[in-house]
This record gives structure tokens, C-alpha cells and sequence, in this order.
């Protein structure tokens, strides 16, 4: 187990449960001395979302934080607080795919229309819980992806040059078709 300064320790927010841990982002508890200037922004409980102008598809904000950097802090987050012993990949597992019905009901029961790209029908505290549940939905995955020892980055980028081979732009060009269709 590695030491751990205060500002990993506060980086992300762990709730513990004999049932199920959650993590998620405690953005509005940390302090902007504890993690540093360049994310001081971050610590706002707004920051992530996006400017009014901001269309869908456009760059996230560049916070220089790498998944390696994530991997890094939540496993120095369950360390110090002994919970390694809960993060198995079937725990870490279920816990994700809570999450993920956490980020659906965000969508639950509202129109194709009011879910556009850049969801400009969405009230700012949508928009604030939404990127909650999405931040949830990663911290797992990077959470699981470590304790199963997958090289995520690596294992993404390989994906996507499967999907290339899997899915000819020349063949699937505005299909929504299973690639079964025309291979």
C-alpha cells in the first residue's frame, strides 16, 4: 500500500455500506488547497458542466487528468481506508451496474425530443445530477478495470480498432444495423 497525501485522500468521496460501497465525486466537499490550483476549478459543484454555447460532441475541458491518474487515486482512496477487501470484480461489478440504472433514470420517462444532443431542454440541476451519475458510472469502471488488472487505455483503443474493422464506414454509413447485416 502506498502513502497517500490529503489531497488523494479527499479526491474522490467513498460511501461505505456493508452492502454496497458507492463512489462518486465529492467535488463540493474538497478544498482548492487540497487538490491543487489547475483543478481548483473542478472543486465547484458546477464545474463540469458545460458553457450555454457548448454543442454536444465539443472537447471536454482540459484538466490534464489521465485514467492512469484516476486508477492512481481511487486505489490510494480504497487503500487507506482497508476497502480492497470489497472491491472484487463481481462487487465492483454490481455496483457498476447500479450505477448505470442510476444514470438511466436521468432519462427515465422524458421525450426523444427533450434528450437532444447537448440536452438543451435540461434545467442546470439535471445537467449537475446527470454528470454525477456519468462521473459514478466511470469511477467504477476505472475502479473495475484496475482490480481485474485490464489495461484500460489499451484495451479501449484496441476496441476501437476492432469496431473500424467490425463496422466499414463505406458499408454501415448511417445504418443502425448489426455489423451480421452486411459482413
Amino acid at each position: 500500500a502506498s502513502e497517500v497525501g490529503a489531497d488523494e485522500q479527499d479526491e474522490v468521496h467513498t460511501h461505505h455500506t456493508t452492502k454496497r460501497p458507492k463512489i462518486e465525486r465529492a467535488a463540493s466537499e474538497a478544498k482548492p488547497e487540497q487538490i491543487g490550483k489547475k483543478a481548483a476549478a473542478a472543486t465547484l459543484p458546477e464545474a463540469h458542466l458545460s458553457q450555454p454555447s457548448r454543442s454536444a460532441g465539443q472537447r471536454f475541458t482540459d484538466t490534464a487528468l489521465t485514467l492512469e491518474e484516476i486508477r492512481h487515486k481511487l486505489a490510494a482512496f480504497a487503500s487507506v481506508r482497508d476497502w480492497d477487501q470489497f472491491h472484487t470484480p463481481r462487487n465492483l461489478t454490481l455496483a457498476l451496474t447500479g450505477e448505470v440504472g442510476e444514470l438511466s433514470e436521468c432519462f427515465q420517462w422524458k421525450s426523444d425530443a427533450s434528450c437532444a444532443p447537448g440536452l438543451p431542454e435540461w434545467s442546470e440541476a439535471e445537467r449537475l445530477h446527470l454528470g454525477e451519475e456519468i462521473a459514478d458510472v466511470m469511477l467504477y469502471l476505472v475502479r473495475l478495470a484496475d482490480r481485474c488488472a485490464i489495461d484500460l487505455p489499451r484495451a479501449v483503443i484496441a476496441k476501437l480498432e476492432r469496431n473500424a474493422q467490425k463496422y466499414p464506414a463505406h458499408l454501415c454509413k448511417g445504418s443502425a444495423a448489426k455489423y451480421t447485416a452486411y459482413t
